[in-house]
C-alpha cells in the first residue's frame, strides 16, 4: 500500500499522480483494480449517490459509512477523505474531535480539507503532527458554493497570486499535497512549480503533478451534469439503462424466468 511518502516521491520520479473520486465498494474494487494512486471519498458522494442539492447536507456520518465500504473493496489503495460541510469551521478543539472520529473509524490514509483560513492552517499543522496527514483543497471549493454564487472558475487576477500564497503556508503548515479544483491551467502550472509537494488537478489543466476525477463522470454513470473539465472513457447510463428495459421487456412477456433461471 502507498504511504503518504510513496505519494509525494512520484512527483520526484516524474509519476502522474492519479486520483479517482469513488464512494462504495465496487467502484472502490474497479478504481483499484485500474491502478488508481489514491481514492478520494469525496463528499461530492451526497449529490452524486445521495440525491442531495449540495455537499452543504453531507454529514461526518455519511462520510464514515462511504469510506468504510471504500476501504473494504479497496484494501491496498491509498484512501483519502473529506471532512464535510461545517465539521472543521466551529471550534478547532470540535474541528480535531471530528477528525480523529473519521480517520480512525474508517481507517483511511488521510484527509482532506477545503478551503484556506487560519483555523485550516492550524487545523492541517495539529492533524500533521498527530499523524494525520492532510490533503489541502483550494481553487474551487464546493462547500462554500453559497457565498461563491455557484460554481465559477477561481484564481483569475489578485485572486491568483493570493492562491499561491495560500498553498506555499498550506505547505508550510505541513500539507501532504494540494487540490486544484477550476483554476486557469497558467495559475495551476505555477503553483505547482513553487510548491514541493504535489498538486493534483480536476479543471485545472495539464502541468499539475497528477488528475483527479470522479468514477461516476468518468464512466457516465447515473444521469447527471457532466462537468465541462471532466471526460467520460465509457457510458454505464446508457448500458445499464439497456439492461434494465431488456429485463422489464422479457418480466412482462413472459420471457423470463425460464428453465435455466428456475428449480426443480
Amino acid at each position: 500500500m502507498k504511504t503518504r511518502t510513496d505519494i509525494q516521491n512520484m512527483v520526484k520520479n516524474n509519476n502522474k499522480i492519479v486520483m479517482i473520486s469513488a464512494y462504495d465498494f465496487p467502484s472502490a474494487q474497479q478504481s483499484e483494480a485500474a491502478g488508481a494512486d489514491i481514492i478520494l471519498v469525496g463528499d461530492s458522494l451526497g449529490m452524486v449517490v445521495l440525491g442531495y442539492h449540495s455537499t452543504v447536507q453531507v454529514t461526518v456520518s455519511d462520510m464514515i459509512h462511504h469510506a468504510k465500504a471504500v476501504k473494504r473493496g479497496a484494501k491496498n489503495t491509498f484512501v483519502a477523505v473529506d471532512m464535510p460541510f461545517m465539521s472543521y469551521h466551529l471550534s478547532l478543539e470540535k474541528s480535531l474531535e471530528n477528525a480523529q472520529k473519521i480517520f480512525q473509524e474508517t481507517n483511511a490514509q488521510a484527509l482532506k480539507v477545503e478551503g484556506y483560513s487560519e483555523q485550516v492552517l492550524q487545523l492541517t499543522k495539529r492533524l500533521t503532527v498527530a499523524g494525520i496527514p492532510v490533503i489541502n483543497h483550494l481553487g474551487l471549493t464546493p462547500q462554500t458554493f453559497n457565498v461563491l454564487g455557484g460554481y465559477p472558475v477561481q484564481g483569475r487576477g489578485e485572486s491568483g497570486i493570493k492562491l499561491l500564497q495560500h498553498a506555499k503556508e498550506l505547505e508550510r503548515a505541513g500539507s501532504m499535497a494540494i487540490v486544484l479544483e477550476a483554476i486557469p491551467k497558467q495559475l495551476a502550472q505555477k503553483v505547482t512549480q513553487n510548491l514541493s509537494i504535489p498538486t493534483i488537478g480536476i479543471g485545472a489543466g495539464i502541468h499539475c503533478d497528477g488528475q483527479a476525477l470522479v468514477y461516476h463522470d468518468i464512466l457516465r454513470y447515473g444521469k447527471h451534469h457532466l462537468p465541462s473539465f471532466a471526460k467520460a472513457y465509457s457510458n454505464f447510463q446508457e448500458v445499464g439503462v439497456n439492461g434494465l428495459t431488456k429485463f422489464v421487456i422479457d418480466v412482462k412477456t413472459n420471457q423470463f424466468p425460464t428453465d435455466e433461471q428456475s428449480f426443480f
